[in-house]
């Protein structure tokens, strides 16, 4: 039995060596490289074991991936640091000014492509013969529905956006996948019960504030006093210390209050990349402190794509809802549209928007490691093989297809305003 410090080198070694190929050789975008690398490498094997059975460490391999539990260790594990070196980074003062464009598409959007994409792969289900009851239908609409930070927040380091359309991504990434888990949560609950009724709207609103507001408020609380802490010292290996307790504590404490960890780190990353930034900070802690939470974010990002990439090992994959599969992606980019385009013309009344912001927005609504882990979170049954296989092949799609095309899109259509 391999322990946690043997998994943890093995794939530091794996990530540091597809890295390094990446860079002097193949030169695709850092995280996108490695998730290519692992998936190729992961299908070269799938090969091998079934062409020359045993050759090559597959069974190994395959069992080393199994050990992790991808949804703990991206969920309870990585997220929180990914979340808090994203929203460090966050421009509070243009956020604000676009606060109902962030939070029209991270709740409005949200629920709109859940229904439209929880409708539409029932229908595609039932035509293309593979069962699926309506209720876990929506279960994979509200999994898929929100754009994943992390992915959203990488693929922008190498795509250059104007400065309004930028903070819309980035926030409304940051904000809608706490939305998203709340809704995934609800579906779930009501999928698994006798009835698939068991969750009223009274108590889906109390899950909501809860967990949603619940969370915006605990991360404010916890972030102003470690903001205070940092403003009573100058000391920089302690403030990067309370930094990374603000993190750990904020998420932890959120789980056992049941509100949105995701959210609470989020309010808190930014509070400290605002205010502590200009009030807490001087000039070297600001320097070991922003550098310190930028590498932790390239390192985890790396190991991250490298696993999603060779997640495929364990994929319970079938022939039977292939085509499934295949509908699901131009499902969701059509539910992604509307979910985009409702919000930005409701409000372009009083916003201004940067010419091309619905297609770039849509393409650019790239979907990551949250997603297939909320799909491994679903109980075991007929329904999760089939979920699980259209969301990994959409978390292909969207990092590596969208992700590589989407500095294009963006000279095509945007032109600064």
């Amino acid at each position: 039995m391999l322990t946690v410090y043997d998994l943890v080198s093995i794939f530091l070694v794996l990530t540091a060596a597809f890295a390094w190929i990446n860079h002097r050789i193949i030169r695709l975008p850092h995280t996108i490289g490695l998730l290519v690398m692992g998936l190729v490498a992961s299908l070269v094997l799938i090969g091998a074991e079934f062409i020359f059975p045993g050759v090559l460490p597959y069974a190994d391999l395959a069992r080393i991936i199994r050990e992790i539990d991808f949804q703990k260790t991206v969920l309870d594990g990585m997220l929180a640091f990914l979340l808090f070196a994203g929203a460090l980074h966050v421009d509070l003062e243009r956020l604000r000014d676009r606060a109902w464009v962030v939070g029209s598409m991270a709740t409005v959007g949200v629920l709109l492509s859940t229904v439209i994409v929880g409708v539409g792969f029932w229908f595609a289900a039932g035509a293309l013969g593979v069962p699926i009851a309506f209720s876990w239908a929506l279960v994979f609409g509200a999994l898929i529905s929100p754009t994943d930070p992390v992915a959203v927040l990488s693929t922008l380091k190498t795509v250059h956006v104007p400065a309004i359309l930028k903070a819309e991504m980035v926030g409304e990434s940051l904000f809608n996948d706490g939305v998203g888990v709340v809704i995934f949560t609800v579906l779930m609950a009501a999928a698994i019960s006798a009835s698939g009724g068991g969750i009223d709207l009274v108590e889906v609103s109390e899950l909501f504030f809860i967990e949603a507001l619940g969370g915006a408020v605990l991360g404010f609380a916890t972030g102003y006093i470690a903001y205070r802490a940092m403003r009573a010292i100058d000391d920089y290996p302690i403030e990067v210390l309370i930094s990374l307790a603000l993190v750990a504590g904020t998420y932890t404490l959120a789980a056992k209050l049941h509100m949105s960890g995701p959210i609470a780190v989020v309010v808190a990353g930014v509070l400290i990349g605002n205010r502590g930034l200009h009030d807490a900070m001087s000039d070297q802690t600001e320097r070991y402190l922003f550098g310190f939470w930028t590498l932790v974010d390239e390192i985890l990002n790396s190991v991250l794509f490298l696993l999603i990439g060779l997640e495929v090992l364990v994929l319970r994959l079938d022939s039977s809802f292939g085509w499934l599969v295949v509908v699901a992606i131009p499902l969701v980019l059509c539910a992604r549209l509307l979910a985009v385009a409702i919000p930005v013309l409701a409000l372009s009344a009083n916003y201004s928007f940067t010419r091309g912001t619905i297609p770039v927005l849509t393409w650019g609504g790239l979907r990551g490691g949250i997603s297939i882990a909320l799909a491994l979170s679903i109980p075991e049954g007929p329904e999760k093989s089939v979920i699980l296989a259209a969301t990994y092949a959409l978390v292909l799609f969207t990092v590596v297809v969208q992700g590589l095309s989407l500095r294009a899109v963006v000279q095509r259509v945007v032109k600064d305003t």
